[in-house]
């Protein structure tokens, strides 16, 4: 385990750090993705400032730096050593590892990597070679079984590798195992099964601590209500960098959090919608608003507290502090460079699929008409791919009269599942507006 390196890393160079402080930065450069010593001369100030004080980071930062420099520098006098030495190395058992000799100069990992096909369970076993496409269950298993064997070659699984393998593997079995969709390739025809590997990679290096909590069921028995603080339960924070923030901004205090969480408050009521404003408003207060989301709190509150998060502005600034990725931008890049591609796949080879479908596509094409641009895409994409998997429309859609407000919604109408409230009929793509 990591675990077992690094803690004694950081009692020498802090050793009055506190415990507490110590875990919260042993999960952090476990985050990091901090395998060995060696991975410590890529530690920089900025990444364990969420763990401790700059100068406590820049302390530990610099005693790493000048203990990987040393190493470097006796690796380089034992290459300029005598020839002896040097066969004495070769002769050492490092030399013979199994894990060194598949990742050896002039050998690839794929190459020297056998896929375990004896170590699949015998429903798999029979349903490849019979040229059955295997459930998602023995698929799952596939994979996990492939992926630990990947793993005691090295830890460090690059997606060249992912692909190479996941080629191997579908190349043995096409019929059973290429991703097909109406008897048409997709693409590759093995990348499903490249991001199946990547994902398992990832999940199996994920640090086993858990980080946040969410709802469990608990109530008071005298009253019936469930404590904000009550309604958490261990879950992990996968694909989020800055979940639970452990320090104050520079500068900032509890009053000053407050101050400026009124002033929010205020231009909202008034109407402001200042882009540079709102837009340092929100990420100052950043620490203020994770810790209020993690205690629980319902939407309401959430809502009259802070009122631009349900705001674009607002809700960009805050997913990109969470994230580290830019909500809008990412959202219509990827609707410009794959969603041409979907409508016309829905459009000319999915077109008589069924029926429904059928129709379905042929009344968008109607209510479109002429209409062009990222906000029409991106609808007629959602209905028709409720209609390619033969969904019923009410399940994603509520409708509401167009001059409803969001407060005016009838919730006990709305289903409990995640819903998008329409305001309006669909007589036309353009006139479809969400809320």
């Amino acid at each position: 385990m990591t675990e077992s390196f690094l803690r004694p890393a950081i009692t020498k160079v802090l050793p009055d750090l506190p415990e507490v402080s110590k875990d919260i930065l042993v999960e952090t450069l476990q985050c990091l993705g901090i395998e060995t010593h060696d991975d410590f001369q890529f530690i920089k100030e900025e990444d364990l400032l969420s763990a401790l004080r700059p100068i406590q980071a820049r302390k530990l930062v610099a005693a790493w730096s000048l203990k990987c420099q040393g190493q470097e520098s006796d690796s380089s006098s034992l290459a300029t050593s005598p020839e002896p030495s040097t066969s004495v190395l070769s002769l050492s058992p490092i030399s013979t590892s199994p894990a060194s000799c598949c990742l050896s100069p002039g050998r690839s990992f794929p190459d020297s990597f056998q896929i375990p096909w004896g170590e699949f369970p015998e429903a798999l076993t029979q349903a490849l070679e019979r040229g059955r496409r295997p459930g998602p269950s023995l698929r799952k298993e596939m994979v996990r079984i492939v992926v630990r064997e990947m793993m005691k070659v090295t830890p460090s699984i690059s997606k060249m590798n992912a692909t190479d393998v996941a080629k191997k593997i579908v190349a043995k079995y096409p019929k059973s195992l290429q991703d097909v969709i109406e008897g048409d390739i997709i693409g590759t025809g093995y990348q499903s099964l490249v991001k199946q590997i990547q994902n398992r990679v990832e999940n199996v290096k994920r640090p086993s601590t858990p980080k946040i909590t969410k709802r469990k069921n608990w109530h008071n028995s005298e009253t019936g209500e469930i404590p904000p603080e009550k309604r958490v339960k261990i879950q992990d924070t996968y694909g989020c960098i800055n979940w639970h923030v452990k320090f104050l901004p520079l500068g900032e205090t509890a009053e000053s959090q407050q101050q400026k969480k009124e002033n929010l408050k205020s231009l909202c009521r008034q109407g402001d919608q200042s882009p540079v404003l709102l837009k340092l408003l929100m990420k100052s207060t950043f620490y203020t608003q994770r810790q209020e989301a993690n205690k629980g709190e319902d939407i309401k509150y959430l809502l009259e507290n802070w009122p631009y998060w349900f705001n674009e502005v607002g809700m960009t600034v805050h997913f990109n502090e969470l994230t580290g990725v830019d909500l809008k931008e990412t959202f219509l890049k990827n609707v410009e460079q794959k969603g041409e591609r979907l409508l016309h796949f829905m459009k000319t080879v999915a077109v008589n699929k069924t029926k429904r479908f059928y129709q379905a596509a042929t009344k968008l094409q109607l209510l479109r008409g002429e209409h062009t641009g990222s906000s029409e895409d991106v609808t007629e994409m959602v209905l028709l791919l409720l209609a390619y998997f033969d969904e019923k429309e009410d399940v994603i859609f509520h409708y509401v009269e167009d001059t409803c407000l969001a407060g005016e919604v009838d919730m006990d109408r709305v289903p409990l599942t995640p819903t998008i409230v329409v305001c309006g009929k669909l007589t036309s793509l353009t006139h479809l507006r969400l809320r």
